[in-house]
């Protein structure tokens, strides 16, 4: 490693040429990110994929961390955002079946009921993703930032690249047409919907 490299200060840089520091950055986000594939797919197998996944397209794309865009956090969520996006998109039969047999010879009995547990946990989150397809997908993005994902509204703004007060007053309209849809309500998605998420 050339000694430019060696002396960089920002540690989501660093993750893209240091082992040490992906290390770090590793255990620091694992849970994020889990929660955050979990949250959108109820495969086991293909949510150790997506997990790995993320990871190795931060590691790709550490050079392009901007800090002035957001933390760390926000920056991964971004990451993960993009990454299931683009499996969802190009998922077909012949990869699904591909990943089925990878993933079950990869994983083990204890992780496997690890995931499971995990897909069990997000079930709400999954019928509030159902409420939220009644939004414009730049809305629902929005509100999947902040309501399920917990990031602040500037945060989520900068994940998305739109101003902070756009980024309000969508939240809030998008807020009101969700709790429309939820028939019968469920005091867990409410609660996920309506305290306000300081900026």
């Amino acid at each position: 490693m050339n000694q430019e490299r060696a002396d960089d200060p920002d540690p989501v840089r660093r993750i893209g040429h240091d082992a040490d520091a992906f290390e770090a950055f590793y255990r620091d986000h694992l849970d994020l990110v889990q929660r955050f594939v979990a949250r959108r797919v109820d495969d086991p197998h293909l949510a150790a994929d997506l997990t790995a996944d993320v990871f190795v397209a931060a590691v790709d794309g550490a050079s392009g961390y901007r800090p002035d865009r957001g933390n760390p956090a926000a920056w991964l969520t971004g990451v993960a955002r993009n990454v299931v996006a683009a499996e969802f998109r190009r998922q077909g039969r012949q990869r699904a079946a591909v990943r089925k047999i990878a993933g079950r010879r990869l994983l083990d009995p204890d992780s496997l009921a690890r995931i499971e547990e995990r897909i069990d946990a997000e079930r709400e989150t999954r019928r509030l993703y159902d409420a939220l397809r009644a939004l414009r997908p730049r809305d629902r993005a929005l509100m999947e930032l902040v309501a399920v994902e917990g990031l602040p509204v500037a945060d989520a703004a900068a994940v998305l690249g739109v101003k902070p007060a756009t980024a309000r007053v969508r939240l809030h309209r998008s807020r009101r047409l969700v709790q429309s849809h939820l028939l019968p309500p469920q005091p867990a998605v409410e609660a996920a919907l309506s305290p306000e998420v300081p900026s």
